[in-house]
C-alpha cells in the first residue's frame, strides 16, 4: 500500500512496549501541525500499553491510525480518497483469511464524524483530538463488532489518562521533544475551524508540565518545544502558589539540569505579555525565534478575520520584542484572498512584510472551511487573483529568507546535533533560528551542543566547520 506510506509527512511510529501480549503491529499516519505530532506519540504510548508494536509498513499493519488536520484545502476529501484506498487493503487482507482495522484521528475526526461511518465503511473508529485516550477502549469495542465514533468533549483529562512514554521510547525518539501546554482557541477567527475541532482554551497544570519536562531531560531530550494553539495563553497556578503565564512557565523549565534549549509556538499576538517578551531577554535557554502570526497587513481584512488587533499594533508588538532581543528571528503565516480582500488590502500586507522582514513565513490561499463564519461572507475572491497574489507574496517573503540565511553565513553559533545528514559524513543540527544546519560527522554525536561557525547557505539549509 505504498499510496499510504509514501504520503509525506513521514509517518509517527507507536512506541515498542516492554512486552506485547497480543502482537498486533499498527502503523500511525501523522498530517498537519507538531500538535499532531505529539498528540500520535501519545496515542502510540496508549497503544503499547494495549499490545500494539509499531511498524513502518502499512502492509504488515494489523491497525492503521490516520492523524488528519483540517487546515488545508479539501483536506477531508483527501482523508475520505486514502480511505478509499485502505478499503481495497481491508478487503485483500479478508481473502486470504486476515483482517486489518482503521481508525481515524484529529481534526478531520472531529469535524466530521458519524459523516466518515457513513461514507467510509472500512473505518473501525474515529476518535477526535479531546478523547485520543480512550482509544485503546474504543479498539475493544471495535473488534467486538461496533464501529465507533469518539468525539465529544469528556470532563476528564485526557493528559492524566494516558500512559508516561518509557525512558526507552523517549530516547527512540530523539534528543528534541514536543510537549502540549495548551489546548483549543477562544478567538474566533472567522477563517479558522480550531475552536470547533479543538475546543475551547484549555490550560495544563504547572506541575504536570514541570513533571513531563523532567521525565524528557532525564531521558536525554535536550530541546524542548511548548505547544498550544495559542500556547501564549497559557496560564496556571505556579509552585510559588501565584498565577503564572507562559514566561513564567519558561523561566521554571530552564531551571530543569539537561534542559539546554526551549521553545514554542503557536504564539497570537494579543497574548504576548510583558513577561514573555522580557523571558526573551533573560533566558539563554529560550531560542531566539518566534513564530507570530499576523495574517494580513490590512487592518480592514484584520477586522472581518475577527483578529482584534491592528496592523500598526502588530508592528509596535515587533518593535518591542525587538528592543529586548535584536537578535530574534520572526517567523510568520499569511492568508491571501480573504473574502473581500482589494489589491490595496494585499499591497497592505506587502507593505507590513517589507517593515517587518521575516525569517521564514508560511503563505495559503484562502479556502473555505465548512461551519466557520469565512464561508458565508461575500467577496468571494477569484481563484486566479488568489493565486497571483500568493506568488507575489511568497517571492518577497522567500527574498527575505534568502537574505537572512546569507547573514548568517560566518557567524558562530552552538548547534545541538540531532540525527545523521543523507550522506554518511554529515550530521545535521538546528541553529538557534530553527534552520537546518548540516556539519561533518566528525563534529559530534547526537545530542551534542558544538560550538560551529556558519559557512554557506543552501537552497534550504545551512553549512557549517567546528571553530
Amino acid at each position: 500500500m505504498t499510496d499510504i506510506a509514501n504520503l509525506e509527512p513521514a509517518a509517527v511510529p507507536a512506541p515498542e512496549p516492554a512486552i506485547a501480549p497480543h502482537g498486533r503491529k499498527v502503523f500511525v499516519k501523522t498530517y498537519g501541525c507538531q500538535m499532531n505530532v505529539y498528540d500520535s506519540e501519545r496515542m502510540g504510548d496508549a497503544l503499547a500499553r494495549d499490545g500494539y508494536v509499531s511498524t513502518d509498513s502499512p502492509e504488515s499493519a494489523d491497525l492503521i491510525l490516520i492523524n488528519t488536520c483540517h487546515i488545508r484545502e479539501k483536506a477531508a476529501e483527501k482523508v475520505y480518497s486514502q480511505l478509499g484506498r485502505l478499503e481495497k487493503m481491508k478487503r485483500q487482507r479478508r481473502l486470504v483469511g486476515g483482517d486489518l482495522m482503521v481508525a481515524v484521528a484529529g481534526c478531520v475526526a472531529q469535524a466530521e464524524g458519524e459523516e466518515i461511518i457513513r461514507r467510509a465503511p472500512v473505518v473501525d473508529v474515529v476518535i477526535g483530538p479531546q478523547t485520543y485516550h480512550r482509544l485503546p477502549e474504543a479498539l475493544t469495542r471495535a473488534r467486538a463488532g461496533e464501529r465507533v465514533v469518539a468525539t465529544d468533549f469528556p470532563p476528564d483529562d485526557k493528559f492524566e489518562a494516558l500512559p508516561k512514554a518509557t525512558d526507552k521510547t523517549i530516547r527512540a525518539r530523539g534528543v528534541t521533544a514536543f510537549l502540549t501546554v495548551q489546548e483549543g482557541c477562544d478567538k474566533f477567527c472567522t477563517f479558522c475551524v480550531v475552536p470547533y475541532t479543538r475546543g475551547a482554551e484549555t490550560s495544563r497544570p504547572a506541575a504536570r508540565i514541570i513533571e513531563e519536562a523532567t521525565r524528557l531531560a532525564q531521558a536525554g531530550v535536550r530541546e524542548i518545544t511548548l505547544l498550544g494553539q495559542n500556547v501564549n495563553a497559557w496560564h496556571g497556578l505556579g509552585g510559588d502558589d501565584r498565577e503564572w503565564g507562559l514566561g513564567e512557565l519558561l523561566r521554571r523549565l530552564a531551571t530543569i539540569p539537561g534542559v539546554d534549549r526551549l521553545r514554542y509556538t503557536t504564539s497570537h499576538p494579543r497574548d504576548m505579555d510583558d513577561a514573555l517578551i522580557q523571558a526573551h531577554r533573560d533566558l539563554p535557554e529560550l531560542m531566539p525565534y518566534l513564530h507570530l502570526p499576523v495574517q494580513s497587513g490590512s487592518d480592514r481584512i484584520l477586522k472581518a478575520m475577527n483578529r482584534r488587533h491592528t496592523a500598526a499594533d502588530y508592528i509596535r508588538l515587533v518593535e518591542r520584542i525587538r528592543s529586548v532581543n535584536p537578535d530574534i528571528a520572526l517567523s510568520g503565516d499569511f492568508i491571501v484572498g480573504f473574502p473581500g480582500e482589494t489589491d490595496e488590502d494585499f499591497q497592505d500586507t506587502m507593505r507590513l512584510i517589507g517593515t517587518v522582514f521575516y525569517a521564514q513565513a508560511f503563505s495559503f490561499k484562502y479556502s473555505r472551511r465548512p461551519g466557520t463564519p469565512g464561508a458565508d461572507l461575500d467577496g468571494q475572491v477569484d481563484e486566479a487573483v488568489k493565486s497571483e497574489r500568493l506568488e507575489r507574496l511568497q517571492t518577497l517573503l522567500f527574498s527575505q529568507q534568502r537574505a537572512f540565511a546569507a547573514a548568517c553565513v560566518g557567524r558562530e553559533i552552538d548547534l545541538l546535533i540531532e540525527k545523521p545528514g543523507r550522506n554518511t559524513d554529515q550530521m545535521v543540527g538546528r541553529s538557534p533560528w530553527l534552520q537546518p544546519v548540516i556539519v561533518d560527522a566528525k563534529a559530534g554525536k547526537i545530542g551534542d551542543i558544538v560550538r560551529v561557525r556558519i559557512t554557506e547557505t543552501g537552497s534550504n539549509s545551512l553549512y557549517a566547520a567546528v571553530t
